[in-house]
């Protein structure tokens, strides 16, 4: 039974949104951390359906700063298309200390993809904005 609940939180865990949650509010006297430094965006088409992103982020505070990345970018990438949502095939980050890249595969799609790493373009690029993520 211990199983099932562990494997329950987990796929919980998967269906989370990747955007990166607010900042916490800092403690009295100490400085906040600094923003992550987005440097850019590499778009390879590999088929008509299939794209991967290479991007750099310097002082990312978590993986999931990186991942909000890629996702700002495969959002717009499927909105200037035509497209409506994107689906995450995979990803690898290379640590390089204070800054990171990551190549990510997504599929983009105008019927949403069935799996668990969909994004819907159109309220990704909100959320990017909100959270100051550039897009291409």
């Amino acid at each position: 039974m211990k199983g099932v609940a562990v494997m329950a939180v987990l796929g919980l865990t998967a269906c989370a949104s990747t955007l990166p949650m607010e900042i916490p509010p800092t403690v009295e006297g100490q400085e906040p951390a600094p923003a992550p430094k987005y440097l850019g965006v590499q778009t390879m088409r590999l088929d008509d359906e299939l794209v991967t992103f290479r991007v750099g982020i310097e002082r990312p505070r978590a993986a999931t700063d990186i991942d909000a990345y890629t996702d700002c970018a495969a959002a717009q990438y499927a909105q200037i298309r035509g497209h409506h949502y994107a689906r995450r095939i995979r990803s690898s980050i290379d640590d390089r200390g204070s800054s990171w890249v990551a190549d990510a595969v997504y599929i983009i799609a105008n019927e949403k993809p069935l799996g668990k790493s969909v994004i819907d373009a159109k309220t990704t690029l909100a959320d990017c904005k909100a959270q100051s993520i550039p897009v291409v």
